[in-house]
């Protein structure tokens, strides 16, 4: 059985979230999907979400790819390797290479999870919508 996890905001929902959940389901058994808190978000991306916690539990566990969503409460995978025991940990293409995933795959090595790197959606993100959201707002 292969057990796989991922993690994000998935603040303001997207195609490139939908995208990336459906590639990782692709490639595992289960699929369980790390929600970060609001508390958190702002310690790992200095930003606050638009879109509340409970919303997004619920938006991400009610996608047909999606085994389990659950609360992250801070910023350690290992933590979260401990609690679901998943065999793959699924992240955008757009960190491989940093010096983070690099630490975080000789870690996942040793414990025998591989880090999957899938393609990241460049031409959407939360951010973006934001931008054009304000942008859209003052025009009014």
């Amino acid at each position: 059985m292969i057990i796989g996890y991922t993690n994000g905001y998935f603040d303001l929902f997207h195609v490139g979230h939908l995208r990336l959940l459906k590639r990782a389901r692709s490639l595992c058994d289960t699929l369980i999907v790390g929600v970060i808190t609001d508390e958190e978000c702002p310690k790992q991306k200095g930003k606050t979400p638009i879109i509340p916690l409970e919303q997004r539990l619920e938006i991400v566990s009610g996608l047909a790819c999606v085994n389990l969503a659950v609360p992250v409460f801070c910023d350690d995978k290992e933590i979260e390797w401990r609690s679901y025991r998943f065999n793959k940990l699924f992240v955008g293409s757009d960190h491989q290479n940093t010096k983070t995933w690099n630490d975080w795959e000789i870690k996942f090595k040793r414990l025998g999870v591989d880090i999957i790197y899938l393609p990241y959606t460049r031409e959407v993100s939360s951010t973006k919508i934001k931008l054009r959201i304000i942008d859209e707002a003052a025009k009014i």
